[in-house]
This record gives C-alpha cells, sequence and structure tokens, in this order.
C-alpha cells in the first residue's frame, strides 16, 4: 500500500528540495493515500475473527441476525412461593406490562451466533448438518444438542450433558438459529433435567441418550 513517502520519493529531481514543491504535493497525496489505507484495512475491520462492537453489527446485517436477544423476565413480577417477590415484595404486572425483554449479545456471544447463523444460511437440510450448525454455537461448553426426526413432519431438538444458560436456552428456543425445513414443525425442545448428564431414551448408549439408571427424562425448554 503506497504510503505519502512513497508519492514523495518519486518527485524528479529538477523539484527535489524545493520546500513548497514538496508541501503541495504532500498536500495532493496524503488524503488519498489515507483513502487507499482506509480501503485496503476494511476487510480486515469487518472479518468476523476480527471485527468488533458496531463494525461487528454490520457483520451481523449480512448474515441476517442482530445482536440482540429476546429473554424472559424472572424475578420481576409478585409471585407466591418465592422469596423477594411475595407481598409487600414483588411488584405486580400490569395488563401492559412485558413478559420479556432484550438483552445485547457481548461481542464474543454474539460471534458465536453469527458463526452458527452462517452454517444455517447454507444448511443442506439433513440432520448431521443441522447438528453440525448447533455445535459451532456449544463448542467447549459441554453441551451436547442432538436432533430427532420424529418422521411424521415433526423434528425434536435434544440438548444433553450441560445445561445451557438462560441465553443460551433462549437462543435455541427462540429459533435464533433457524434449522428446521419448510414444512416441518419442531415438536419439542427437551433439556436434560440432570446438568451434565445425557437424557433417557430406549435402545441407546451415548453421551447424548442413554437408558434405565443413567438416562435423565427432558424438561421441556
Amino acid at each position: 500500500m503506497a504510503t505519502v513517502e512513497d508519492y514523495l520519493g518519486l518527485i524528479t529531481s529538477f523539484h527535489r528540495g524545493q520546500p513548497r514543491f514538496t508541501a503541495t504535493v504532500e498536500a495532493l497525496v496524503t488524503p488519498l493515500a489515507g483513502g487507499q489505507a482506509f480501503l485496503g484495512h476494511m476487510p480486515q475491520d469487518f472479518d468476523l475473527d476480527d471485527a468488533v462492537g458496531v463494525q461487528l453489527d454490520v457483520v451481523g446485517e449480512w448474515v441476517g441476525r442482530s445482536r440482540y436477544i429476546e429473554l424472559d423476565l424472572e424475578n420481576v413480577w409478585f409471585s407466591f412461593d418465592l422469596s423477594g417477590l411475595g407481598f409487600d415484595q414483588g411488584v405486580w404486572q400490569g395488563k401492559y406490562d412485558p413478559t420479556t425483554g432484550l438483552t445485547a449479545l457481548d461481542d464474543d456471544n454474539y460471534r458465536l451466533l453469527l458463526r452458527a447463523k452462517i452454517a444455517a444460511n447454507s444448511w443442506d437440510g439433513t440432520v448431521p448438518g443441522a447438528k453440525r450448525a448447533f455445535d459451532i454455537m456449544f463448542e467447549g461448553t459441554g453441551t451436547l444438542v442432538f436432533v430427532q426426526d420424529n418422521h411424521d413432519m415433526t423434528m425434536t431438538i435434544g440438548v444433553s450433558g450441560a445445561v445451557p444458560n438462560a441465553l443460551f436456552l433462549a437462543i435455541l428456543a427462540g429459533g435464533y438459529i433457524p434449522l428446521k425445513p419448510e414444512g416441518v414443525r419442531i415438536a419439542y425442545y427437551d433439556i436434560t433435567s440432570i446438568d451434565g448428564g445425557p437424557m433417557f431414551g430406549f435402545d441407546s448408549s451415548s453421551p447424548y441418550l442413554t437408558g434405565f439408571d443413567a438416562g435423565a427424562w427432558g424438561v421441556p425448554a
């Protein structure tokens, strides 16, 4: 990438050493060199690995997913049998008060979601392909996501191993990683009821499903 010094080095010997001529050339080429440097750095600025903040938001616009996730509002409204939310403690929920709120993902989690969304954008419609996309989102967390074709135009998404936190559960159950063929309904989002263990399933023995005395019942997400 050419710099201002590169352009000044092209001044012929006849004009070299003339301060006003050199200053004029420098004034003319400085914005051009700066523009070239800016344009040359743009691919790195908006690379998924390096983009941050608003740059990552722009990448999200290209991919088709913003960083805002809808979460259930818990431990806010009045409720019986919950410490801190009973009489004279909890807030009464009004007719138009929301039950959900938006939260903005930090750059690291947003980058994970964008990678999974990119995989979903190029999904081939197969169960193994769907699993690969989910694995991107939950890689290294101990959470194991599997997809079951129920052969009745429905599919079940199950989660074994480590139970995801509320944010990742909202991403999964909220459809933020759209891995569903047209005309097929997602029947259940089942989460293992025992953190770190496989879900219960007949005729199976794997980290995802296993039988009696080892597998845990699934609960809705």
